[in-house]
């Protein structure tokens, strides 16, 4: 299919993209930007939940080759690591930079810089887009930025790249703005994604989020060469001890959302930061439990997508010390 040109460039032209990024940024007087809706002014510079304030964060970015092939590609995700993160997870493989507010607060940028960066990834790196990751807490500044970069010549389609726990009047603005959305479906259970990610009502958040999502971009759309143009993508982690409640989430995926939907099952589970103090968690992921859930994918005819071998969870395992912590990536095998 003929590339598309993202929607964000019609809306700048119109003068919508700005009227959104205004509206975005005056939320965060009392925010609500996330499901939290903790009520911190931001603009003030106060934190919210989310321990970030008025200016976005950016721990890392690169052309990250180890993201799905449909978004690596040949040239690389264009990637920004969005410093801390709305939601806990006692086993978050990036807890380095976001659980660590502190340190962050020295990664702080205005959104000129961001839409900058945004810039570096096309024009320099020419990366296949502009992939977001842990966006939820700071959609205002984001949009700010890509207003800031579509007269520069920004026109990379832009991946969301997210846990789900997203707040959907906030995902209602993003309408047109973002290309592909890539989310998290983390737990079947909101009793689970409050034990484990501190998150209230993840699995009703997350679940009413990527409706809105699908409602938005719709199945997945590659061009000639693979590479995702528009769409869902959903990843889903395999936990130890069924914790993630696969079938549950897998089967509501195909049922409610799209009998096309691409899924893309991970096995990458370490038992990293905080996962040592809970007993269920502390362990990788058996190749039992790896096969039932791919027997499942199987099952429900899940057929578009990627499954991620049992060698992942020590291939991958990312350290932002390093400069360059991606160049090589996970490995995953495309489903026929």
């Amino acid at each position: 299919m003929k590339d598309l040109e993202p929607g964000y460039i019609s809306l700048y032209q119109s003068g919508e993209l700005e009227r959104r990024a205004r509206a975005l940024e005056a939320r965060l007087a009392a925010c609500d930007i996330c499901p939290r809706e903790c009520g911190a002014n931001r603009l003030e510079g106060k934190v919210g939940k989310c321990h970030s304030g008025i200016l976005p964060i950016v721990a890392s970015f690169c052309a990250h080759r180890g993201e799905e092939p449909a978004l690596s590609g040949s040239r690389g995700s264009g990637t920004i690591f969005f410093g801390n993160c709305n939601m806990r997870c006692v086993y978050c493989q990036n807890f380095q930079i976001s659980q660590s507010p502190e340190i962050q607060k020295n990664n702080e940028v205005s959104t000129q810089v961001l839409a900058e960066r945004m810039l570096y990834l096309q024009n320099e790196l020419h990366c296949h887009n502009i992939n977001l990751v842990t966006p939820s807490h700071f959609v205002p500044q984001i949009v700010m930025a890509v207003l800031e970069a579509v007269p520069k010549g920004l026109r990379l389609p832009l991946v969301y790249n997210t846990s789900s726990y997203d707040s959907v009047k906030t995902l209602k603005e993003l309408d047109g703005i973002i290309s592909i959305y890539l989310a998290d479906i983390r737990y079947a259970s909101n009793e689970l994604g409050r034990k484990y990610s501190r998150a209230r009502n993840y699995a009703d958040n997350a679940r009413a989020a990527i409706i809105e999502m699908q409602r938005q971009v719709g199945d997945l759309t590659v061009d000639k060469d693979g590479i995702a143009q528009k769409g869902l993508i959903i990843r889903h982690l395999i936990l130890p001890n069924d914790i993630a409640g696969s079938e549950d989430s897998l089967r509501w995926l195909v049922e409610e959302v799209s009998p096309h939907v691409a899924v893309s099952v991970m096995s990458q589970y370490y038992p990293t930061h905080r996962a040592c103090k809970f007993k269920e968690l502390n362990r990788k992921i058996l190749p039992q439990e790896y096969k039932k859930v791919v027997d499942l994918v199987e099952e429900l005819g899940i057929e578009n997508g990627w499954l991620q071998g049992m060698a992942s969870a020590e291939s991958f395992r990312p350290d932002f010390t390093d400069k360059e912590p991606f160049l090589e990536g996970r490995q995953r095998k495309r489903r026929r």
